[in-house]
């Protein structure tokens, strides 16, 4: 994928894990969050469940992302004792 799919790839997975997770970022670190749980959903779904599908900007992408990115928020508020639960 190219740099600017990863992005907005990331903003999107990024803020749409905000929401779920019901946490208030802003713009940088949803993009960090998205692009970071990219990586985290590639792993669990190919590696884990073995999933495998097509790189680039779809659907999929952008749902293996966010739950990846949902996934990274959960661990993160764990380490750091938050209490907060997905809505």
């Amino acid at each position: 994928m190219s740099i600017l799919a990863w992005i907005i790839v990331g903003l999107i997975a990024g803020w749409l894990a905000e929401q779920i997770a019901g946490r208030n970022h802003g713009l940088l670190m949803n993009l960090i969050v998205g692009i970071i749980g990219a990586f985290v959903g590639g792993f669990l779904f190919s590696s884990l469940l073995g999933f495998e599908y097509r790189q680039g900007f779809n659907l999929a992408s952008i749902l293996v992302a966010t739950v990846g990115a949902i996934v990274l928020l959960l661990i993160v508020g764990w380490v750091r004792g938050d209490q907060r639960q997905i809505r």
